[in-house]
């Protein structure tokens, strides 16, 4: 593990000595290790959950320059774990928001702000820049793509990700360590994993795997103690348990393998099968808009509105007339509907109910349309009184 190497006569100023005091005393940092720290560029992706306390506290051991990659605003729903932002942000860029924070933090610190989704056509570019990145990201494609970029830059990827009450962490794409393709050489079918915001996150957990993924950055920037470079850790915070699995390099990996395949990056939404986010979600056949399903129960049209959430969902927000039916259940509950009927299928934003309205296609109903954004879009279209989640 290869520390930073600090440019001759870098030091620190007597209120750096002062603000680092704790860390200079460490034998394994003193003066030198935090020089080191302050000649380091890191490079942080995302400003969320993950991207919250890695940050922070990045900032906060004075790593003297720090890269954030967003291009999302504050919402609401942010608040319950990217505890980088404050209420008094909601609407502002991520990036903005994060590096006030940061900066209040520790003034010394250089931020560069990239407000643009890393792509296969920046990444490169970005990526090589820096020392360490840390992958703060919550889909696939990017995932892919962060992992990619770092193995074919040589540059370490300090790896996290959370779901609900679990979350995972480890160091991919080291000199002799395996890279993220060879712990999941395939991503898994588009729409398997539920999102944070379809399957929800404990808002404490993002904050302890952040808190490993920042400390593996500093353990890889002072080359000390061991990493998670052929390790993941995995966390279940429900029962407060902590598991290790060891990692190898795989000698089929297509990337960082002997008779690697992919020496460029790639299409990497294509690649996971997930189709690219635009301003506005394409209408697909058989889509319905909230406001034409309230004009149908104002004219009294005979049809079925169910709802496809979760029942503690549905104890969130309701509409009235939706009869629930969880989406795990339906298989099962075919039998309770009438083929020939009509039916209008709802869930949070509607990728739920696009499911169960294929569910129900494949299995002899005519009769089926999917509600397009879901009971999201009838708070914004039809009943504002209706609580957004």
């Amino acid at each position: 593990m290869a520390a930073t190497i600090a440019p001759p006569g870098l030091s620190l100023t007597n209120e750096e000595i002062n603000r680092y005091s704790r860390h200079l005393i460490l034998p394994e940092v003193g003066m030198e290790g935090q020089i080191q720290l302050k000649a380091s560029k890191v490079l942080c992706i995302g400003t969320g959950g993950l991207g919250a306390p890695i940050g922070m506290y990045l900032a906060a051991a004075g790593v003297g320059t720090i890269g954030l990659v967003d291009f999302d605003v504050v919402d609401r729903t942010n608040l319950q774990r990217q505890i980088i932002h404050g209420t008094k942000d909601i609407g502002r860029k991520k990036l903005d928001s994060a590096a006030d924070t940061m900066l209040d933090i520790n003034p010394n610190v250089n931020i560069v702000k990239y407000e643009a989704a890393l792509t296969s056509e920046n990444a490169l570019d970005i990526v090589r820049q820096y020392d360490v990145v840390v992958d703060g990201t919550d889909n696939f494609p990017t995932r892919y793509l962060v992992n990619d970029a770092c193995v074919l830059t040589g540059k370490p990827n300090v790896y996290g990700s959370i779901f609900r009450f679990e979350g995972q962490a480890s160091v991919f794409a080291t000199k002799d360590g395996p890279c993220y393709r060879c712990l999941y050489p395939e991503p898994p079918p588009p729409g398997l994993v539920p999102s944070c915001a379809e399957g929800g996150v404990l808002g404490i957990l993002p904050g302890l795997i952040g808190v490993i993924q920042a400390t593996e950055v500093v353990k890889l920037l002072l080359g000390k103690g061991e990493t998670l470079a052929g390790r993941l850790v995995l966390y279940d915070a429900l029962n407060m348990k902590f598991r290790e699995m060891r990692l190898r390099k795989s000698p089929e990996c297509p990337i960082c393998g002997p008779n690697r395949t992919i020496t460029a990056l790639i299409d990497y939404h294509q690649f996971c099968g997930v189709p690219r986010e635009t301003a506005e979600p394409a209408t697909v056949q058989g889509d319905i808009d909230p406001t034409e399903v309230k004009a149908l129960l104002d004219k009294h049209h005979h049809f079925t509105l169910i709802d496809v959430r979760e029942p503690h969902e549905h104890q969130i927000c309701r509409i009235p007339a939706a009869r629930l039916i969880p989406l795990g259940d339906l298989p099962k509950r075919l039998a309770e509907l009438d083929r020939s009927a009509e039916y209008i299928m709802h869930c949070k934003s509607g990728v739920r109910s696009a499911k169960a309205c294929d569910l129900l296609k494949m299995n002899g109903f005519q009769k089926v349309r999917n509600m397009k954004g879901g009971i999201l879009a009838w708070a914004d279209k039809v009943d504002p009184s209706v609580p957004k989640y």
